[in-house]
């Protein structure tokens, strides 16, 4: 091998193997970082020269440090890549050059087929690039890399493994966890062994194999290996998808369910539409005899249906919306609510799953975010193949608690003492959507003349801007604010940092922070400190949802049902306390006959299903106190 010239001006950053679909291809790849910022303050000569030494056509070389100045590099760094390449052997090669995430450092990324090959490619482009621009090398520059290449022992020819069961592929911003247990919580509810990857673990038909983040490759590769699967549901995130690729090939049915403003700044990612562009990855490998499930409340998200080979599903809490218009005339179908039913529309008609008020989740339809993730776990789930009275039934059976959904919308009542209680919710509220939906929820289960207290806290890689957001958010919507800190997802910055940027966001709306805790757990009991009857204490968890769940159960708390949750919505409208699911005396014999008449009806429709559900639930409602 050449030796290595003494003072490189060219750094190699990073060499990373892709194993499968990923930002760049949708197959395995090769993503080299290099920091390129000698070429981007080089003198036009010195550029001038080195695309005469590569016998190339010279772009606009532009003032250094400039926008031109910058194409111009990355149109170098693509020639350089493709000549090593067709020198070393390989034709017809797939670049892609990209931004870095400092000023001065591009992406590199190529197809491969043989690992090491291609990772010592990677280093080549490195040197060719570095040797350019000493005059004395620059001619044979591409000569002495692609020797560095051939060189190389080809390593492996790796392949993710082709899945033999149905998979779903899901992702967003929010609610994507939630959305992988439904499906699979629907799955198992039809009786198909079942495994799913998430940021809690991995799980076989409801038990960890495997706890931590497990929303990349090695999530989905440990699903894939589970003995007798029948399923396979893959929650797919951002940071797997940046820095490995997917898990899998392909899917069957991927799920998007929205995209927000979520760690930018990070792996290059600086814009909502870039982080729009990382989740599409899964949309675009799904198969075509496949549904691609996009929400089409979300304009980012409802434009990938531009790019996937699939069949088209919609999902949107509007009935009228255009995107269900668009994917009926692609012979698709869409998921909405209409007249308080999750519907199915789609050529053959409209199919009315399940009413909202059955289905826990969605708190009595006070949650609109957990509406929307129902939508698209009923639409993933029928995508699937999985039967409609499953996906019914699991609707109606998944509860927004600490065992089906733990750290996700979770409502405890806390006795505070003599006939007093406080309303408890612990969220993984990371973000500013997430914040937005607790929030919500928080406001929506106050009695009146109470207060809505909030632990505000989120992990230390959010930019500075997101957590002035985040701020700006608790002092409009909450009457007490504590920040509450997760010790243990810093991820850089300090305890003293990241609260000043929150602070600052409180005091841009006239609010501030009463107090500070350094565990979710302090901040749970100083804000159950200051808490009143008919309060409701909100608290945005990470890590420790289990250990505040223990705590809570331990002091006498209780896990709100449906029930408990739709008489404190009913009380917080004012409309008494009297449970909304029961039926006046005076009432009975109108519904009877209703049942009556709707029994009759079922049995005579050509999809009775609708008018048996209604019966059912009317049968529900005489049975309850």
């Amino acid at each position: 091998m050449t030796p290595e010239p003494a003072h490189a001006r060219v750094e190699l950053l990073g060499n990373r193997v892709l194993d499968g679909p990923n930002l760049y291809f949708t197959r395995q790849a090769i993503k080299t970082t290099l920091d390129l910022g000698a070429w981007c303050a080089a003198p036009e000569e010195t550029v001038s020269a080195a695309f005469r030494a590569l016998d190339s056509r010279r772009p606009k070389i532009g003032e250094p440090g400039g926008p031109v100045r910058d194409r111009c590099v990355m149109r170098l760094a693509e020639v350089v890549t493709r000549q090593i390449a067709q020198l070393s052997g390989t034709g017809r090669l797939g670049v892609r050059v990209r931004h870095g995430e400092e000023p001065g450092e591009y992406v590199v990324a190529f197809p491969w087929n043989r690992r090491e090959r291609g990772r010592a490619l990677g280093r080549a482009i490195a040197r060719a690039l570095d040797d350019l621009l000493d005059t004395e090398r620059a001619n044979d520059a591409c000569v002495r890399a692609a020797a560095d290449v051939r060189d190389a022992e080809q390593g492996p020819r790796e392949t993710l493994p082709r899945p033999r069961v149905p998979v779903i592929s899901i992702t967003g911003t929010n609610g994507k966890t939630t959305t992988t247990r439904l499906v699979a919580h629907i799955a198992m509810t039809a009786g198909r062994t079942t495994a799913w990857s998430s940021t809690d673990g991995v799980l076989v038909m409801g038990e960890h194999i495997e706890h931590g983040d497990y929303s990349g490759p090695a999530g989905a590769q440990a699903v894939l290996a589970t003995p007798g699967l029948e399923v396979a549901v893959l929650e797919t995130a951002r940071g797997g998808l940046l820095n490995r690729g997917m898990g899998v090939p392909y899917n069957d049915v991927s799920v998007v369910t929205n995209v927000t403003s979520d760690h930018l700044g990070s792996g290059g990612i600086n814009t909502v539409d870039q982080l729009a562009e990382v989740k599409a990855i899964i949309t675009k490998v799904t198969r075509p005899s496949g549904w691609c499930v996009l929400n089409g409340d979300d304009p980012r998200v409802w434009a990938m249906r531009v790019g996937t080979p699939a069949q088209l599903v919609a999902f949107t809490l509007d009935p009228n919306a255009p995107c269900i218009r668009e994917v009926r005339a692609a012979r698709g179908k869409a998921f909405t609510v209409i007249d308080g039913f999750i519907a199915c529309i789609e050529d053959g008609g409209i199919d009315m799953l399940v009413s909202l008020d059955d289905v826990p989740m969605t708190l009595a339809g006070l949650s609109r975010h957990n509406v929307a993730n129902a939508l698209a776990g009923a639409a993933g789930a029928l995508a699937l193949g999985l039967p409609r009275s499953a996906v019914v039934q699991g609707l109606k059976t998944f509860a927004p608690d600490a065992t089906l959904n733990p750290g996700r919308m979770n409502v405890y009542s806390l006795p505070l003492g003599a006939d007093q209680q406080a309303s408890v919710i612990i969220d993984m509220a990371h973000n500013e959507g997430g914040l937005e939906a607790l929030l919500d929820v928080g406001r929506g289960l106050v009695a009146p003349g109470s207060r809505l207290l909030l632990g505000l806290g989120t992990g230390g890689d959010r930019s500075d801007e997101i957590l002035v957001a985040l701020g700006e958010l608790a002092g409009r919507g909450a009457d007490v604010v504590h920040v509450v800190h997760k010790e243990h997802y810093l991820r850089g910055r300090t305890m003293e940092d990241l609260e000043k940027h929150l602070r600052d966001g409180l005091s841009h709306v006239g609010a501030h922070a009463e107090a500070s805790h350094e565990t979710e757990l302090d901040g749970l009991r100083g804000l159950l400190d200051v808490a009143h009857d008919g309060d409701v204490v909100a608290v945005m968890t990470h890590s420790h949802q289990a250990e505040l769940h223990a705590w809570l159960l331990e002091h006498g708390a209780t896990t709100d049902g449906p029930r408990e949750i739709r008489r404190k919505v009913r009380a917080a409208r004012g409309s008494g306390d009297a449970p909304i699911d029961s039926v006046p005396d005076e009432a009975r014999d109108d519904v009877r006959i209703a049942i009556d008449a709707l029994e009759r009806a079922a049995s005579h429709d050509t999809s009775p299903s609708v008018f048996g559900d209604m019966a059912t639930s009317l049968k529900a409602l005489l049975e309850s106190p």
